[in-house]
């Protein structure tokens, strides 16, 4: 890579990240914070995921070995802060997240590094819904156009490819339409036919008796039955990459737990117990007030809008010499 494109690539970034942010905020209201890379142990703050990765953890001299862990996201997190800031229906906050994720396995899409922006607004009890939801979505879809179209604008050689609107499926129609496939497999078709999508209903089990991606019971509503007749009042953002011809997920996001939804969760996943960490317990003492929220991966809005091949052209990471020489064959320098 020549100095040359080096510096466009890095500026392109830069452009956008900002551009895109600046529309999320103004649309949705959120004021920017400060945020932590690093959280205690046994508080039940940081991100689950699916209950297998390893977090990064260490322990800290100033606090007597005690050991803190690198986030995995800020889903729970946030919530404490919005109450700290006392914080009204309507208004939300937005910050950085960066996480280690060492459990990863590398493809052109994943990495070890994870930036996203975390954002978090607060809402009514009577807004816990999926109309909410659906608005929300639209929302960050339009954001997400309105990027892509300025990027089309200032880059010539890059076209936009998404279409006006955002198709909503629910993970039961998906199997209902491709009972004979993977919840991959069904994510790719939906992807590849409308373009952009959402899936609703992420984490609670559907009718085979699986789930079509885990969830972690403490964020996320994948219980509570909407007014559509489905379980769960989350789901994914999900856009088609044009070069790759691949789905690419670029948010996962969701109205939050209440008290009843969180026990419901706790229980399914068997977990009760964890009711009595610190975050669980300010949820259940009604502490906390009610979200919508999640994260927008950085790295993947830069690599979709600027339509590269691997996300190790939009951000540094750790790569292997055998997967840069592979890539570098390609014509793809990663950074």
């Amino acid at each position: 890579m020549d100095y040359y494109q080096l510096l466009e690539t890095e500026q392109a970034i830069a452009f956008v990240k900002e551009r895109f942010e600046r529309d999320l905020c103004a649309k949705l209201n959120l004021v920017r914070v400060s945020s932590p890379i690093a959280v205690l142990e046994g508080t039940g703050i940081n991100d689950d995921l699916n209950g297998t990765e390893r977090p990064v953890s260490f322990p800290v001299k100033a606090l007597g070995e005690n050991r803190a862990q690198v986030v995995h996201s800020l889903a729970k997190w946030k919530r404490i802060r919005l109450m700290q800031m006392g914080m009204k229906p309507g208004g939300g906050i937005i910050t950085d997240m960066r996480a280690l994720r060492p459990d990863e396995d590398y493809t052109n899409l994943h990495s070890v590094y994870v930036d996203q922006w975390d954002w978090e607004q607060v809402i009514s009890s009577d807004q816990r819904c999926v109309e909410k939801l659906r608005e929300t979505v639209n929302t960050i879809y339009q954001a997400l156009r309105n990027t892509e179209k300025e990027i089309e604008l200032n880059y010539k050689e890059i076209k936009s490819v998404l279409p006006p609107e955002i198709k909503f499926l629910h993970s039961e129609e998906l199997l209902t339409m491709y009972p004979d496939t993977t919840a991959k497999e069904r994510e790719a078709i939906a992807a590849r036919e409308y373009g952009a999508i959402f899936i609703m209903g992420i984490g609670g089990e559907l009718s085979n008796g699986e789930a079509h991606d885990g969830r972690a019971p403490d964020y996320d509503d994948w219980s509570t039955q909407n007014e559509d007749g489905y379980i769960g009042l989350n789901g994914d953002i999900i856009v088609w990459h044009p070069l790759l011809k691949c789905p690419l997920e670029l948010s996962s996001m969701g109205i939050r737990v209440n008290p009843e939804a969180l026990m419901k969760q706790l229980n399914l996943k068997g977990c009760p117990e964890r009711s009595n960490l610190l975050y669980h317990s300010m949820l259940l003492n009604g502490e906390l007030p009610c979200t919508i929220g999640g994260g927008i991966g950085q790295s993947r809005v830069c690599m979709f809008m600027l339509k590269k091949r691997h996300i190790g052209e939009v951000q540094v990471g750790i790569w292997s010499e055998e997967q840069r020489n592979i890539m570098a064959l390609e014509g793809v320098e990663l950074l």
